[in-house]
């Protein structure tokens, strides 16, 4: 897999508003949401909206040839400084020779967006690679890590003056996950619901805008299981039984997992008496957090946590129908709370 070099998608949007170009963008990678906000930056911004009918090419991978590309990029702009080329599926040319031949002399006036999305180029094409990079930025966006999302949230929000507490911010992780696109359009919905005299979002904000309940959720249900408390977290899972949009087990289990595999590995610190030694050595964002793993190692044993891990990759498998011919999933979530807590 290639790699880009020091190029990050903060580095590139500073560039491109200060109207630094360069000859080639080859945007990589599983996360669309970066892809897309590049490419629709520069699609937007370039050229003046007189400039684009002449001068803005949109070319879809599957569509065109290397080759095609490659002419359509020697191309010179028409009474404009620049012309932009936006390859959309980029991931679907195969033979990328003549590519690779444009990019060891690209033109100064043609700026060439590659959006290669599900993936990234075959790191066995190494002169390829090269001349990308020689040509332009070379950029993979990655889908966000679990343990990423609040600060991705807060940093989202703080960027359009609103603020957050730590409870909201993992509420909306945990309920809509590392999907960006889908992340950012319910924060969108969020930002405009709030007056312009209290831009705060809270619990109780995120139950009326996307729905989650503040007293219902994968969070609160978290908080249940560390802390062993049998009468709430039953609670919760009944209101889910009886709420199916609300929650599943195909959002929980991960949440679960990830918490008791996190556990485990709190059990190895060199010093898992120390809060702030245990958030070192899982490597969370803030001391704070590892509160929880605190707690959790007072009321899991470390033979508890395996156990609990085995039994959370037993049911996962169940709920995807192994050796489980019709145990409905909301049984299944019962059993494994009943499980841990018990």
């Amino acid at each position: 897999m290639a790699e880009a070099k020091n190029v990050s998608f903060d580095s590139i949007m500073a560039d491109l508003e200060a109207r630094r170009y360069v000859p080639v963008y080859y945007l990589m990678g599983d996360e669309s949401y970066y892809i897309d906000k590049i490419s629709d930056y520069i699609a937007e911004h370039v050229l003046q909206p007189e400039e684009r009918d002449f001068n803005q090419t949109v070319l879809f991978g599957s569509d065109v040839t290397a080759s095609q590309v490659a002419d359509y990029a020697r191309r010179y702009p028409m009474m404009s400084e620049y012309q932009v080329i936006i390859v959309k599926e980029a991931q679907n040319i195969k033979h990328t020779e003549a590519l690779e031949k444009y990019f060891k002399q690209p033109l100064a006036s043609t700026i060439l967006v590659m959006c290669h999305k599900n993936g990234t180029v075959d790191g066995r094409k190494r002169e390829y690679v090269k001349a990308i990079q020689a040509a332009g930025v070379l950029f993979e966006s990655k889908r966000l890590r679990d343990r990423d999302l609040p600060a991705f949230i807060e940093n989202y929000l703080k960027a359009r003056h609103t603020s957050i507490d730590a409870k909201s911010t993992q509420i909306i992780a945990d309920s809509i996950g590392a999907d960006l696109s889908r992340l950012t359009s319910e924060l969108d919905k969020v930002i405009i619901s709030l007056p312009e005299q209290d831009r705060r979002v809270t619990p109780q904000v995120v139950e009326d805008q996307i729905g989650v309940s503040k007293e219902f959720n994968s969070f609160e249900l978290r908080d249940a299981i560390v802390n062993r408390n049998v009468l709430k977290a039953n609670q919760i899972i009944k209101y889910f039984d009886e709420n199916p949009k609300a929650g599943s087990i195909y959002a929980f289990l991960p949440m679960l997992f990830n918490y008791f595999q996190n556990l485990m590995i709190a059990y190895y610190a060199p010093n898992n008496k120390s809060q702030e030694a245990v958030a070192d050595w899982l490597e969370l964002r803030n001391v704070w957090a590892a509160k929880d793993y605190m707690t959790g190692m007072r009321n899991y044993s470390g033979m508890k946590v395996m156990q609990i891990i085995g039994k959370i990759r037993e049911i996962d498998a169940k709920s995807k129908g192994l050796d489980n011919p019709n145990t409905p999933p909301g049984e299944l979530m019962k059993e494994l709370i009943f499980y841990i807590l018990h």
